[in-house]
């Protein structure tokens, strides 16, 4: 049972960030998701000060309030004329390294360090569970993370067009009359979600690989996105099954195992996907020679 509950843990949290991933990809905003997954640590850290608990909903509006502030912070500097990567790099860096001192100043009040907030503790989900009248429903990781799930998909789904259309033409969809501006904000919004829900199972630095690696493998699978949203939540979801029994089998880090089982699927798609590929692309590049020659 224990087995199942960490791949469950670790199938939610790929579906979270895979849905997530495609857009961030598709808006060339890989860098802001690294951003915002380091940069809510703050939002953490101060939200359990205030609370004095580790209750779900004080993290997720704490980590919520710092993703946007992280944003706003990235486009009011690049706006002010620093370089878009130049802005990332100095604003996340910043706000990471300010949870970090959060966290070292009150270890002793704080029941979170270091090795917690990078790595996770995706192995000990299963003891953190959630009771209702002397029931027990399971762990908490796995409610949170379902819930965040269903609002992903319910906010995207209802928003699919508006979506799709500032991911690939956000000139258009303003013309169109669509406010632009809101469903960044909404989709950096969700974004923090999916990180703090993320946040124990697998650590700040580990999120980012299951946020972009998944969709960046799916884009290289199909041009289509309802089918690359399909992909992504699949590679990831293999990934963190491929990544567990892998962590089994060498007795390693369950988290780093599911990120580097995720990165082994993307080089065979980078390899193997009959459009993109590297191997397609030779294989096209020999055929135009030959009828060259011919």
């Amino acid at each position: 049972m224990i087995d199942f509950w960490i791949i469950l843990t670790g199938a939610l949290v790929a579906s979270c960030c895979g849905i997530l991933g495609v857009f961030l990809i598709l808006r060339k905003m890989a860098m802001i998701g690294d951003a915002i997954s380091h940069s809510v640590l703050p939002g953490i850290v101060i939200a359990f000060l205030i609370s004095g608990s580790r209750e779900s909903f004080a993290m997720l509006l704490g980590a919520s309030l710092l993703g946007l502030i992280t944003v706003f912070l990235i486009q009011l500097f690049q706006q002010s004329g620093v370089q878009s990567d130049a802005s990332i790099g100095v604003v996340f860096t910043a706000l990471f390294a300010v949870g970090v001192v959060l966290v070292s100043l009150n270890a002793r009040q704080v029941d979170l360090d270091l090795d917690c907030v990078l790595y996770g503790e995706i192995a000990y989900v299963h003891w953190n569970t959630w009771s209702l009248g002397g029931v027990e429903l399971g762990p908490k990781a796995v409610w949170l993370l379902g819930f965040t799930l269903l609002i992903i998909a319910l906010i995207i789904g209802l928003f699919y067009k508006q979506f799709k259309l500032c991911a690939f033409d956000p000139t258009l969809a303003a013309a169109l009359g669509i406010p632009v501006a809101l469903f960044h904000y909404v989709l950096m919004g969700l974004v923090s979600m999916a990180t703090v829900s993320s946040f124990e199972s697998v650590g700040a630095i580990l999120v980012v690989g299951l946020l972009i690696i998944p969709a960046s493998a799916a884009y290289l699978l199909t041009d289509r996105l309802g089918a690359m949203l399909i992909w992504s939540v699949s590679i990831g979801i293999a990934s963190t099954s491929l990544g567990y029994g892998a962590a089994v089998a060498l007795d390693a880090s369950i988290a780093g195992c599911m990120v580097c089982a995720a990165a082994l699927l993307f080089i065979l798609a980078f390899l193997f996907s009959p459009k993109h590929g590297l191997i397609a692309r030779a294989v096209r590049r020999s055929r135009l020679s030959q009828r060259q020659a011919v």
